[in-house]
């Protein structure tokens, strides 16, 4: 498949989308005359899904809805899902099936489910012919045709799905609606070129493309406008930005262009892929003073049959040497990474690799899963005989072995004095405030409610495995 030219979508699609956003309106203020019509939307999975969950909402604003807190007092219920993990799939058919009784008292209430799972066309045929409840279906490429979508089933009698894989261009221009203010998703590409033989991922989100930086540039202007102190840029492989697009741009570029906007915020990025990973990159991470001293670097496996049974394209030896770089550019650097066990055919033996390789690199946290088939991929035809049960004893092995890693990395900060963002308050204890590190760490303090949203030097007194506690230093 030749890789996606267009990046921008024609300007007529978006402002089709623009007048479809009035009709719905129209249609939904003569439907509720007397109050706001509400809508509830719920995000599974990736960070990516919910800076596009951000999107839509911001079009069902437009569009007439205020938001509320549960799908019992909703007229619009929007699942948007996740296909990455069979758990995750699970959930949503759970969770939709408790969705009839909810319906059976209030029949006009609209229901939508989209996103990466109903991409997959046998996913959204079992939706059509197990849950005729649900009004509205759709895909990863028609998540700007909400408003068309939505006007259609607001106007028709007839279910609507919308899951047909179009060119991927990027529509620019349409609002958003910010969950938070202080910290801020901001996608740069969507899709992904990789194909790594156990996931999903380029077959319900496309092939890479990338946005134009003057729309990047501009969205993180009003995001730091609006007060945000964090921004993540997202995509399944930022490492590959500016690939098939007409400017002269790569993600290191990218990431000194952001850096030079005026204001006092923190640029952090995911997820970033081995493969893609250089030296330029490290440089410009360890140049921009707004760059957090983070690095989400997923491994996924510590031996090299297995990362060719992935479809990796890089070697233990590889991804250890751009660990020592990293951290010779920056001896700061916090790293945190992917791991998959229990690939299908990986031995004990292999999957012991993994493990001195963590004990190697010595990250600050990860984020680790059993391996997961996905209809679609290679490795679900790959055979498999390591029993569930076996691949969940190897898991707690490696988690104990992270565990101590984390003891010992929190015990080396206490009495250390950090820069940390207040994110917000604990839920554990009235008068603390909880926040991280410039290295994806979190602090837990006591201190004003009036500090969210700011940065704070803090002192660490003492250190649990994942969370530390501190003092304001004055």
């Amino acid at each position: 498949m030749e890789q996606r030219k267009i990046s921008a979508m024609p300007p007529a699609e978006v402002e089709k989308q623009k007048e479809y956003i009035n009709l719905a309106r129209t249609v939904l203020s003569a439907r509720f005359s007397d109050r706001a019509p509400k809508a509830f939307v719920h995000t599974y999975g990736c960070q990516g899904n919910v800076a596009d969950s951000e999107r839509m909402k911001g079009l069902l604003q437009a569009c007439g809805y205020v938001f509320c807190d549960s799908a019992e007092e909703a007229d619009f219920v929007l699942f948007n899902t996740c296909a990455v993990r069979e758990h995750a799939e699970d959930r949503v058919f759970g969770n939709c099936g408790a969705l009839k009784p909810v319906k059976e008292k209030n029949p006009d209430m609209i229901i939508a489910l989209c996103g990466c799972m109903m991409q997959q066309q046998h996913v959204a045929e079992r939706i059509k012919k197990s849950y005729p409840f649900v009004n509205l279906v759709f895909g990863t490429f028609a998540f700007h045709r909400l408003p068309e979508l939505l006007y259609k089933v607001l106007t028709g009698r007839k279910r609507v799905f919308a899951t047909e894989e179009t060119d991927g261009a990027i529509a620019e221009g349409l609002p958003v609606f910010r969950d938070r203010d202080v910290k801020a998703w901001l996608p740069v590409m969507y899709g992904c070129d990789n194909f790594c033989s156990y996931c999903i991922v380029p077959y319900v989100r496309g092939r890479e493309r990338s946005r134009k930086s003057e729309a990047i540039l501009s969205e993180a202007k009003e995001l730091i406008a609006g007060g945000a102190k964090e921004i993540t840029l997202l995509g399944q492989n930022v490492n590959s930005y500016g690939k098939g697009l007409a400017e002269d741009i790569d993600f290191p570029r990218l990431l000194r262009k952001l850096n030079a906007l005026e204001g006092d915020f923190i640029i952090r990025f995911m997820t970033s892929h081995p493969k893609d990973c250089t030296k330029e990159l490290l440089d410009a991470m360890a140049e921009c003073k707004k760059c957090a001293r983070h690095l989400h670097l997923p491994v996924q496996s510590g031996n090299n049959r297995i990362l060719k049974e992935m479809n990796r394209r890089y070697t233990r030896e590889h991804y250890i040497s751009l660990i020592e770089y990293a951290r010779s550019v920056m001896p700061d650097l916090s790293l945190t990474t992917d791991i998959i066990t229990g690939f299908p055919g990986e031995t004990y033996e292999e999957f012991c690799d993994t493990v001195s390789l963590v004990r190697e690199i010595n990250y600050t946290s990860m984020f680790t899963f059993i391996y997961s088939p996905r209809k679609g991929t290679k490795a679900a035809t790959m055979p498999d005989p390591v029993p569930y049960a076996e691949k969940s004893k190897w898991m707690r092995e490696l988690l104990a072995v992270q565990e101590e890693i984390a003891a010992k990395r929190t015990a080396s900060m206490i009495g250390q004095t950090y820069r940390v963002l207040v994110e917000d308050e604990t839920r554990e204890k009235d008068g603390y405030l909880t926040g991280r590190t410039q290295g994806n760490v979190n602090i837990d303090f006591a201190g004003d409610k009036s500090l969210v949203g700011t940065f704070c030097d803090v002192k660490v007194t003492s250190a649990g495995n994942w969370v530390v506690h501190g003092e304001l230093v004055q």
